[in-house]
């Protein structure tokens, strides 16, 4: 079976996740910090990680993007019942 690993940054606005986007990939903010000091979900603290994971674990719009998309690169923003994602794969095997 498929697991990966995976951090996120959960904010309740497309367009502030949007922002949070912007300034990893320019380099202005780690993903770590960014998720440590925006996230509203308790990973946060843990600068998003979420561990490692299976499919069907996560909710279905996780799933899609952590075990279908590219490994180390900023992902979202990803809409879930609990607001928009930042997702950055760290591993899949």
């Amino acid at each position: 079976m498929a697991t990966a690993s995976a951090r996120h940054i959960l904010v309740s606005n497309e367009e502030y996740c949007k922002e949070l986007k912007e300034k990893i990939n320019a380099g202005e903010i780690s993903f770590e910090d960014a998720a440590r000091e925006n996230s509203t979900c308790p990973s946060g603290a843990a600068g998003g990680a979420l561990g490692s994971f299976g499919p069907g674990q996560m909710v279905p719009e996780f799933d899609r993007v952590v075990f279908n998309e590219e490994v180390g690169v900023v992902h979202g923003p990803v809409r879930t019942q609990f607001g928009y994602h930042l997702l950055i794969i760290t591993e899949r095997s």
